[in-house]
């Protein structure tokens, strides 16, 4: 099933102009104009009405079970062999049909109940429906295919159409098998084509590449003694349940199945939904297949983890900032890896990808980065004049991993109003695994906001910039140059906080809450 149906997406600019959007009859321009007025009111509302509904904690993980790390010397990553399973789409519109495929060993029939995450005061998610008593059997594991790739084709467990009432959002489903209470999830995106503030894209891409299921298979995965970390690498695929990863998600035993999303992509959903900010939800899918759809938002946000982008991805987001979107980098190692979207196996759109290239130029730096040779004589190609810098305002830079604190660097900046904060006061802990540095300083209006130092178990010192620079009409480009900027913000039920490299994050602090707000209020404002 191919949820990006492009004849069916539109933007914040199209409907201005008079084009259809979710069956509203093209109107001319003074009507579209009215119209998006009049809907403004009703639909900026739509999260914190939402969030007034009654949530439930019932949606966490209580009873897990995992493979050990190694049988016989072959990595199982801490697969949830008792009950797994995996989603038909990564996101999908009310009105579509989702399939779920779900394996039981032992054989068990489970239960499925569906949650959207959100505040829910303070709940983090609200029960939207629940599937009692569904047949379940275990499915067999898929061969090894061509590139490496394993690649399941499940039988569905079951197939339903998504509610019309269903908000924009990142919903759970927790699967319970019935003989042994064993749980894990699945995971899938309710997107909508409305317009809103705030776009919140998850980082799907470089989830499934550092996923490991279903014994080292991630994109990481040496293949015939060829380094992990060559290009082209071998395919990995969204048909197949998320496993345990290769980096800190490994310690966040009750999250098996969500990918990377709670540990670092929720805690700014659980904290945008509490305030109430006008949001919507998509997957790097949709960044990739529906460019029209950026155009729709005042601001797009990149969260967390977001290493592995699409050359069409890259050329859409610039091609929003270049239109007035506001960019939010609230992420770090991100446009890193350049990766194609393929079909799968039967021919389903955007499921399978592989590591091919990196978004930085044939450089000194580049060159530095492999360790003296140059990264395109290694299999990388070149995302010809697509530098991650010149989208992000700053790249990642060796020696890539680290952590530390987050320092002030321009304290009369809009940024820091409100926050109490001088100039070399900092922010313990913010900075973590991974972070951006060397900012593009020929951008217009660059500014580094904060800047400091990383290390890795206080050894290989490495130097992050968080930068701001002007976009060509009036609006800015934010990267905060951590992936742990959420974790700053909120700390659902059920979070742990990040630890990594000799430094554990604090957890969520008020001035990084007001950097943010004054963020997001300048882009809506």
């Amino acid at each position: 099933m191919n949820n990006n149906n492009s004849g069916r997406n539109v933007g914040r600019r199209e409907v201005i102009k008079g084009a259809a959007a979710a069956g509203l009859i093209a109107a001319s321009g003074t009507h579209a104009l009215a119209y998006a007025n009049k809907s403004k009111a009703s639909r900026s509302d739509l999260i914190r009405r939402e969030n007034a509904r009654p949530g439930s904690r019932n949606w966490l993980l209580t009873k897990t079970r995992t493979l050990p790390g190694k049988i016989n010397s072959i990595l199982l990553n801490g697969r949830s062999q008792v009950i797994e399973g995996y989603c038909s789409a990564n996101s999908v519109r009310a009105g579509e049909k989702l399939r779920v495929m779900v394996s039981t060993n032992p054989e068990s029939n489970f239960k499925l109940q569906i949650f959207r995450t959100g505040y829910y005061n303070g709940n983090g998610a609200r029960l939207m429906k629940t599937f009692d008593s569904l047949k379940g059997g275990t499915q067999p594991d898929p061969p090894v295919g061509e590139n490496y790739v394993r690649e399941c084709q499940w039988e569905p467990s079951l197939e339903f159409e998504i509610p019309e009432d269903w908000l924009s959002g990142v919903y759970l489903g927790k699967l319970t098998a019935k003989t042994s209470g064993i749980q894990s999830y699945v995971i899938f995106i309710v997107r909508d084509d409305r317009p809103c503030d705030l776009l919140f894209q998850c980082s799907e891409l470089t989830w499934t590449a550092y996923n490991r299921w279903p014994a080292d298979f991630s994109i990481y995965t040496k293949h015939d003694g060829r380094p992990s970390t060559t290009a082209p690498s071998g395919t990995v695929s969204f048909d197949r349940p998320y496993g345990l990863f290769t980096h800190p998600v490994n310690k966040h035993k009750k999250s098996g199945g969500s990918g990377e999303f709670l540990p670092w992509e929720f805690p700014l959903s659980f904290w945008l939904e509490q305030h109430g900010y006008d949001v919507s939800y998509i997957s790097n899918i949709d960044t990739h297949s529906d460019p029209a759809g950026l155009l729709r938002t005042k601001g797009f946000i990149s969260v967390g983890h977001d290493e592995y982008w699409t050359e069409d991805m890259y050329d859409n987001v610039m091609k929003a900032r270049d239109d007035g979107v506001n960019l939010a980098f609230l992420s770090a190692n991100a446009v890193l890896c350049v990766v194609p979207l393929n079909p799968s196996g039967n021919g389903q759109s955007y499921r399978t990808t592989r590591r091919e290239g990196w978004f930085f130029p044939d450089s000194p730096e580049a060159t530095r980065r492999m360790g003296g040779e140059s990264p395109y004589e290694k299999g990388f190609k070149p995302a010809l004049g697509r530098d991650g810098a010149l989208l992000m305002g700053n790249r990642t830079t060796p020696p890539v991993m680290g952590s530390g604190d987050w320092t002030c660097a321009l304290p009369e900046h809009w940024l820091f109003e409100g926050t109490g904060m001088r100039k070399g006061d900092s922010v313990k802990g913010l900075v973590g695994w991974e972070w951006h540095g060397a900012p593009m300083m020929s951008l217009p209006g660059m500014k580094v906001v904060a800047e400091g130092e990383t290390r890795i178990n206080g050894k290989r010192p490495g130097h992050y910039t968080a930068t701001i620079y002007d976009g060509p009409k009036g609006n800015i480009v934010f990267n905060a140059a951590t992936i742990w900027w959420a974790n700053g913000l909120s700390s659902p039920p059920g979070h742990v906080n990040p630890s990594r490299h000799g430094v554990t994050q604090q957890g969520p602090d008020q001035r990084v809450q007001q950097i943010t707000h004054n963020l997001f209020q300048r882009i809506v404002g």
